[in-house]
């Protein structure tokens, strides 16, 4: 019996705003999208937002919205972050921030109570995959406590183990779980501590802001 998908809200250090897709996706059978909740035109209201990075997101609105029109984000409670609707296609927008957000932050559990997994967090990065004798060379598109997924022309087996090398974190074994095209999902086999993590993603992040003010 086939698993149902699963659509998660995706996080991306990127400064832009996420672009308008050019076409809708695949309907998916269950959804564990993150909820915001937006003022807009003197209302209230809850969105699902399917990604997120620091100059914007892409929301799903229960109502309709259109482009250049004034909004409001409340991300964490009390923290309200304002931007523009850039565009509008069916139940989905696109939102640019008025000024970039710190992703890494937004992320970061609180010190107290319950400390859940990071999401999934788009990224850019080299990675190196060992598997067996062979020594690989990818690109890493995005990661998360539990696994990371890269990009390479070359084969992996899918179920074999392979040790991942991020630069700047203790490498990590896996196991290699998906492949479509030239993308291989590889899942850890023990979840990456939270607090190196996070300052990883930091490092990444203060990265790619010294590559754009260059």
């Amino acid at each position: 019996m086939q698993e149902d998908s699963v659509e998660t809200t995706v996080y991306s250090l990127a400064a832009a705003a996420p672009a308008q897709p050019n076409r809708r996706s695949k309907e998916r059978h269950l959804s564990l999208l993150r909820v915001g909740a937006i003022l807009i035109e003197g209302r209230r209201e809850l969105c699902l937002i399917r990604n997120i990075s620091a100059g914007g997101m892409m929301i799903r609105a229960y109502s309709p919205i259109r482009a250049s029109t004034p909004i409001s984000i409340e991300l964490k409670h009390g923290e309200p972050i304002s931007g523009m609707i850039q565009w509008a296609e069916d139940d989905l927008a696109g939102v640019a921030f008025d000024a970039p957000i710190d992703v890494v932050a937004l992320l970061t559990p609180p010190s107290k109570g319950l400390r859940p997994r990071l999401p999934r967090i788009e990224i850019e990065c080299t990675a190196w995959v060992r598997q067996d004798a062979d020594v690989i060379r990818t690109r890493a598109i995005n990661v998360s406590q539990g696994g990371v997924c890269v990009e390479t022309s070359a084969a992996l087996t899918i179920g074999g183990g392979v040790v991942v090398t991020l630069p700047g974190l203790t490498p990590a074994a896996g196991l290699v779980k998906w492949n479509e095209g030239e993308a291989y999902g590889i899942a850890f086999n023990r979840a990456l501590v939270l607090s190196e993590l996070v300052q990883w993603l930091r490092d990444q992040q203060q990265e790619r802001r010294r590559r754009v003010a260059v």
